[in-house]
């Protein structure tokens, strides 16, 4: 039995730009190392959840669709997630289920980041949460390849989404993120790249590219993906290249003094995201990706905090 989290965060009662569905987990954080008596700051952490933030700050109608915990957890995730201007009426609160949860230890030494998700509430997205989403009326739905990872049930959840009502004109952005940590290479490969193959927009890195499929280039990515009609194949510090009906283009990544790399794979997806539903070409769709990705990189956070420098000129006319 579940109930329904309606009281945190609005939204249009029309449509919303984008819908982004996954988890989205509470993070435990200090810059010392993780001893007794260590100081641990409470924050929040997901892909899609990102996504959504990122855009809400670049003007747009945005939504996150999820399951939380009955517990402190939950309510600190969601209500972060609504602060930034996103619609949370989606979040699903299950009493049975705890809010997943992960720990940064990262100072020198550290044990890195420590997971603590299975059986989380987020885990127990299905198929049946679909009608949620499409309640929002998305001119565009945001998934990402973690999903998959942590259950059977959240799995096809992503399917449904991937293949339902084909020719609604929904968009269908897909980004591959790969986490090792979740799912080894030769188990991910076969059921993301099948995942990929039926999005309309699809992100991904060329190292995690080549991790699961042998694809040393973007060129090589896009054989193993050719019928996807805009495929992004981000290439860190190097660049990013866009292909799509119209050939590719390749935009090189500015200089940027990296802080913390996390978060930065989704508020580029998130850029480009923007410029593709203002309309605006795919130079400046790949520009407005490494510009929000560069805001993330120079940032200790996640998310997206403020909007860079740079960005309206970038907009031109579409700006918000």
């Amino acid at each position: 039995m579940t109930d329904r989290r309606n009281d945190t965060g609005g939204g249009p009662t029309g449509g919303t730009d984008v819908v982004c569905v996954g988890e989205t987990m509470a993070v435990l954080a200090s810059s010392d190392a993780l001893n007794a008596g260590t100081k641990l700051v409470v924050g929040t952490g997901g892909a899609e959840s990102n996504v959504a933030v990122a855009l809400a700050r670049l003007g747009h109608t945005a939504a996150w669709v999820s399951r939380v915990g009955d517990d402190p957890f939950g309510r600190i995730v969601t209500e972060s997630v609504a602060e930034w201007g996103v619609d949370v009426r989606g979040v699903e609160v299950d009493p049975g289920r705890p809010t997943g949860l992960y720990v940064k230890d990262t100072a020198p030494g550290g044990a890195g980041v420590l997971y603590y998700r299975a059986g989380s509430a987020a885990s127990a997205l299905s198929a049946a949460d679909a009608d949620r989403v499409r309640s929002l009326g998305a001119r565009a739905v945001h998934l990402s390849g973690i999903t998959p990872a942590l259950s059977a049930r959240a799995a096809a959840l992503v399917e449904h989404l991937l293949d339902h009502g084909a020719g609604d004109g929904v968009l269908r952005s897909f980004d591959v993120n790969h986490r090792p940590a979740l799912w080894p290479p030769e188990a991910a490969a076969p059921v993301l790249l099948d995942l990929a193959r039926r999005a309309d927009v699809v992100f991904v890195g060329r190292d995690e590219a080549e991790r699961l499929w042998g694809t040393p280039t973007a060129e090589d990515v896009r054989a193993v993906l050719p019928g996807v009609p805009v495929l992004v194949v981000k290439d860190a510090e190097h660049g990013a290249t866009c292909f799509d009906a119209d050939g590719a283009v390749f935009v090189p990544s500015p200089p940027v003094n990296v802080v913390e790399a996390v978060g930065a794979g989704d508020a580029f997806a998130a850029g480009f995201l923007s410029g593709l539903l203002d309309g605006l070409p795919v130079e400046r769709r790949l520009a407005l990706g490494h510009a929000v990705a560069g805001a993330v990189l120079c940032s200790p956070g996640d998310t997206l905090e403020a909007l860079p420098e740079g960005v309206a000129g970038i907009r031109g006319n579409a700006g918000r």
